[in-house]
């Protein structure tokens, strides 16, 4: 295990200034020391091919970065790396994390990934090796990434491990200079306090009816707080598939127009699909209800702020067709959002940060899951038991 800043103060010294990524628990400590050094500049992108296409801009301009990602989301960056840095030979240092990997106990949404990473990179002709663990290894891992980039022209991947850097505090945090242009009566009642994301999911539960609704608990604690309030058979928890929540709620709505869909969104998946607003704003019907608690932050993979406090989702679906959408903050108006709402609708509630100590993950496989809800409504398929 290393530290950090030993890392980071490496890298600094062979020009890498500008780091981009999408947070990962095994980034956590890498991302925290970046943010927190003064001369370094860190952007958190909204996926991992923006990621890598950011990181690219930066290259092309001669200034030398790093693109950090979980291996889930790999496949996000497939597009740049094979049709962009392939294809211009742009070199960019990538730094991959391995969930999943065989042998050791991980999230089931991480086990195919983490049979296929080092495949995948093979398939890229993107050369690869371990992140390195042991501090005097550092040196010689970054001289032989840069060498084959300067050789090559094409980027390079560290595979990271688990325990590979040790925990780092976050020392500041970034803030967006930009300001969003509300909508007229957005964020409602400035001076009250802002609700939990427990609180609100508790009024979800609360207005949510088994057997006419279905409730869809994005990634991260989000789908672990609405199992531990209530696990319902009408509930379903995305474990992965970050940002995909909207998506997949959007065609079980229209498959099913006699159910009322609630999707209960985050900031940071919201940022990084936002084109399903536009999709769901051209197809979604009145059964459609996307409540997104934004608290600005990735909370789940250690807090770091996310672009949100700049942006009004509200605004972007009402410009994508949603019939409802608002901003706001307080108890009442996700009350009134949850009864009297025709969708396609948006709530954005500004939530603060925070979750229960010991907060557990969902005690039913993601299999079981699927068929209990396809049981629950009533939906039989060939394949429904494999």
């Amino acid at each position: 295990m290393i530290q950090a800043a030993a890392f980071i103060q490496a890298a600094k010294g062979f020009g890498f200034n500008t780091w981009t990524g999408v947070p990962c628990s095994f980034l956590t400590p890498l991302i925290n020391g970046v943010i927190s050094d003064p001369g370094m500049r860190y952007i958190s992108s909204a996926n991992e091919g923006d990621a890598v296409a950011t990181a690219s801009g930066a290259a092309l301009a001669g200034q030398p970065a790093v693109a950090m990602m979980q291996n889930s989301g790999l496949g996000n960056a497939v597009s740049p790396l094979s049709s962009l840095n392939w294809v211009f030979r742009i070199p960019v240092l990538l730094i991959i994390t391995l969930r999943g990997e065989p042998g050791l106990p991980d999230e089931p949404q991480h086990e195919l990934m983490g049979q296929i990473t080092s495949g995948i990179l093979d398939q890229l002709q993107i050369p690869w090796t371990w992140f390195p663990r042991s501090a005097s290894d550092i040196e010689g891992a970054l001289t032989v990434a840069c060498w084959q980039m300067e050789k090559t022209a094409r980027p390079y991947a560290f595979i990271m491990r688990q325990g590979s850097v040790a925990p780092t505090d976050l020392l500041n945090r970034w803030t967006s200079r930009a300001v969003p242009k509300l909508l007229a009566g957005g964020f409602q009642a400035a001076g009250a306090a802002l609700l939990t994301r427990q609180q609100a999911l508790q009024c979800v539960i609360e207005n949510t009816a088994e057997r006419d609704t279905v409730v869809i608990g994005t990634t991260g604690y989000t789908g672990r707080q609405l199992f531990t309030l209530a696990d319902r058979p009408n509930h379903f928890y995305m474990v992965g598939s970050m940002g995909c929540a909207a998506s997949f709620g959007l065609g079980l709505s229209l498959a099913l127009p006699d159910k009322q869909i609630v999707v209960v969104d985050g900031d940071g998946a919201a940022l990084m699909r936002m084109g399903n607003f536009a999709t769901i704003g051209a197809y979604a019907g009145s059964n459609f209800l996307h409540l997104l608690l934004d608290n600005c932050l990735h909370e789940s993979t250690g807090g770091q702020p996310t672009v949100s406090a700049s942006v009004s989702f509200a605004a972007v679906a009402s410009a994508c067709g949603y019939r409802e959408a608002r901003e706001e903050v307080t108890l009442e108006a996700l009350q009134v959002f949850m009864r009297e709402t025709k969708g396609p609708g948006l709530l954005q509630l500004r939530t603060r940060s925070g979750v229960p100590e010991g907060l557990p993950r969902p005690g039913i496989s993601p299999h079981q899951l699927r068929q209990r809800l396809m049981r629950h409504l009533g939906i039989t398929t060939a394949w429904l038991n494999s």
